[in-house]
């Protein structure tokens, strides 16, 4: 009886890995052409977020508005337990250094000036107030409104800049850091807020181009 030669079973093996091979890689490809379609779909769909930060006008004032009650729910934001309407926020304060940031039109943050003083020797000394809106934080919205302020501040002729946070909003004091402020120390018990006193966290900024 004839063998068979002694190649036929390794050519055999060769033929079934080119169809493995041939197999994976079309699985492969399919895998591929669905993943590009689920990108480009996404692409398509997904609108591009736009942020700006402008200054603060009354039309912008409901949102703001709305903004700031977010911030006196969460109980660490202010002593304040009540936004106030549009006229009494205006005497409030500053009338320059009043920013919103916007994205896709819509507030997403606010800041604004007050004055620590009424002396004329303080002139250069301005209390800031920063609120994000909680949807949005997160995402560098607070270091962007806070570093423009700074600057817009300058411009007016600030030297000093403070803020008085509570010592549980973590996030706010760890947020002025890092654009510069330095702690100065804590007023313990320097206020109530339903019935409880509330220590205080005072930060300042002192301008390097301003007041030399």
């Amino acid at each position: 009886m004839a063998k068979a030669p002694m190649h036929a079973k390794p050519k055999q093996l060769f033929s079934t890995t080119l169809n493995y091979g041939a197999t994976a890689g079309i699985a492969i490809l399919a895998v591929f052409a669905v993943f590009t379609y689920i990108i480009c779909s996404m692409d398509a769909t997904t609108t591009p977020t736009k942020t700006i930060v402008t200054e603060l006008l009354p039309a912008h004032y409901p949102q703001v508005k709305e903004i700031y009650e977010l911030g006196i729910a969460t109980g660490n934001a202010t002593l304040e337990t009540k936004a106030p309407e549009w006229a009494d926020w205006d005497a409030k304060f500053m009338k320059s250094c009043r920013l919103v940031t916007l994205q896709n039109g819509r507030v997403v943050g606010w800041a604004a000036l007050s004055a620590v003083s009424g002396r004329c020797v303080y002139a250069g000394v301005a209390e800031d107030t920063v609120y994000i809106h909680p949807d949005f934080k997160g995402q560098g919205i607070g270091k962007l409104l806070l570093k423009e302020l700074v600057k817009a501040s300058e411009k007016e002729g600030i030297w000093t800049l403070q803020a008085g946070i509570l010592v549980e909003n973590t996030a706010s004091i760890k947020l002025h850091e890092q654009c510069g402020f330095r702690i100065v120390g804590v007023r313990e018990k320097l206020g109530q807020l339903h019935g409880q006193w509330r220590d205080i966290c005072l930060m300042e900024r002192r301008s390097k181009l301003v007041g030399l």
